[in-house]
This record gives structure tokens, sequence and C-alpha cells, in this order.
């Protein structure tokens, strides 16, 4: 019993270190993306039972994060049609931290993947549980030190099935546009051979990039710009994933991702397959973002006035 005791305070202390040393829950962030990319998830396709457990794992952590919700109700419903499917229940998971200020940032992630197919589990563990669970860990730190703007959490259903998630949220606002500032999206964080993270949107909102630039001095990974222009041809990411709806209604963005691996929308994209020290970095390099843009988003709202000309969506 004595030793048990000895394990358990040993483990706490554990833990201690790593919340002081990177201000996130570093045990929570990789519990969080192990259990969001598990078997019984079963690859958490729109309008599924692993959908429903998913959206369940994600709604019990914003109550115990204290996370507010939008008119009493943390669902945003909503239905659609993709490639001759039909899915009348799907949703997104929003709820906010209020800020000094009425001006938001939209954090976002999106947490359905491929389901099964051919009797194998997709599981999505990078793709993007990694993006959810890093989001949760954020909103653990925004629960015991306050923003400065009203923080939007925006975890989206049917990324993969078209954006239709962010799409439906940007058409069915739950504050003003005019005071959504900025969008952070997340989707795939959690691995990568050349200790590589990419912060993609620079080339159209070039005023962001003094802030990820001096967070990129210090960063345990190597945070470097691109994958948004013309000349980057398919690897272009500007429409790629759920920052495009907000780009193409003139909100400035930045997508934080990895290019893809060996086991891009393949099952084997598990949870043994994460690089946890890469992850832990990447999830502590995203919260320093997130806290430049919360102390000088009113220098970044008075910079988005000069829009450039929005990407359109399909």
């Amino acid at each position: 019993m004595k030793f048990k005791f000895a394990l358990i305070v040993f483990f706490l202390f554990i833990q201690s270190l790593a919340l002081a040393q990177s201000k996130i829950d570093t045990l929570q962030l990789l519990h969080d993306v192990k259990a969001l990319s598990a078997d019984s998830m079963q690859g958490r396709k729109s309008c599924t039972i692993g959908s429903q457990k998913a959206q369940q794992y994600i709604l019990s952590a914003f109550k115990k994060n204290n996370l507010r919700a939008f008119k009493g109700d943390f669902r945003q419903s909503f239905a659609f049609s993709f490639r001759g499917e039909t899915c009348k229940n799907a949703a997104n998971l929003i709820g906010y931290f209020p800020g000094a200020s009425s001006d938001c940032i939209v954090l976002s992630a999106h947490y359905d993947h491929l389901g099964v197919i051919d009797g194998k589990i997709f599981h999505g563990a990078d793709d993007n549980a990694s993006g959810v669970a890093t989001l949760l860990a954020l909103m653990s730190y925004f629960d015991r030190n306050q923003p400065r703007h009203t923080l939007i959490f925006a975890i989206f259903d049917a990324e993969e099935s078209g954006l239709q998630g962010s799409k439906n949220f940007v058409k069915n606002l739950p504050v003003d546009k005019k005071s959504l500032a900025l969008n952070v999206n997340l989707d795939m964080v959690s691995r990568n051979d050349k200790n590589e993270l990419y912060a993609a949107g620079i080339s159209h909102y070039p005023f962001l990039k003094p802030y990820l630039e001096k967070i990129a001095k210090t960063s345990a990974v190597k945070l470097l710009f691109g994958h948004d222009s013309g000349a980057d041809g398919a690897d272009n990411w500007t429409t790629a994933s759920d920052h495009a709806p907000f780009h193409a209604m003139g909100i400035p963005f930045v997508y934080f991702g990895v290019e893809d691996h060996q086991d891009y929308h393949k099952p084997t994209d598990v949870f043994s397959g994460i690089n946890p020290q890469f992850f832990i970095n990447t999830a502590s390099t995203i919260l320093e973002a997130v806290l430049a843009f919360d102390n000088n988003l009113a220098e970044i709202a008075t910079a988005k006035q000069e829009k450039p000309r929005p990407a359109k969506v399909n």
C-alpha cells in the first residue's frame, strides 16, 4: 500500500512539473488524443454512433473547463448531403470564454474522421483527434487564465465531408461578424519526422507574421511559413480545412498543421504513430501563438481592415 501511495505521489509530482514547464496539462493532452482515436470511437464519422461518443467526450471537457454556451446550448445542429449520403443530425460543438473586449478569436478544429470502411476503423489520431486534444488543452489553460478578448472554441463536424461544419458556423454566427478578428485553425499537429509545424495563411495576412516569427525563435519545433500561395500549387492549403470559410468572408486565419505523412487517411493513423514530444511541443507553440494574438488583437483587428480578395470555397 505504501508503495502504491508513493507511486501516486510521484505521478502527481511529474504531472505538476509538466504543467509548470509547458503551461498545459501534457498528460491530459495525450490522454485526450488517445481516447478520441480509440476503437470505441469507430472513426468518428458524422452521423454515426462513434460521432455521438466523440461529442459526449468533448462536451464533458467543455463542462469540466467551465466553457460558456451561447443561448444555453453547446450544440449547433445542422444537416447536409455529400456525395450521395445525407446526414440529418450533424453537430458543431461551440462554447466561449468571455474577455474584457467583445472582439473574438475563433479557435477551431474538426472532430470527425472517415469512420469504418470495408470493416477497417480509420482512427484519425493525427487527423484530427490531435487538433481537438490541443483545443481541449488550451481550454483548460484559459479556464485558469482569463483571456483579454473573447475566445470562441469551435469544434466542427463534417470537415471530411466538404467543410460542412465550418460552412454552417459562418452562416449562423453566434456573434456579430464584425467582432470576429481572427481564426486559428488546427488540423493534424501531432507528428512530423522533421520536427516541422507550418503556420499557413501568412501570405494572405502578412500582418500576422511578426507575432509568429517571434514565437518561432524560441519554439521547440521548427515553425515554418508557406503552403498558402499560388506558387504552392497542389500544396496550397488555403482552402484545405475549416479556416477556408472564414477566409472566404474576409476573416484572417492562421492554419497550424503538418505536411501529409504515410498514414494520412489510412487505418494506420493511430495513437501509437504520434510523436508525444513533438505533439506536446506543437501544443505549447500554438498556445504561445494564441496568447500573442490575444495580447495584440487590437492591432490585428485594425490591420484586417485591409482585406485581400477572399478565396472561393466550393
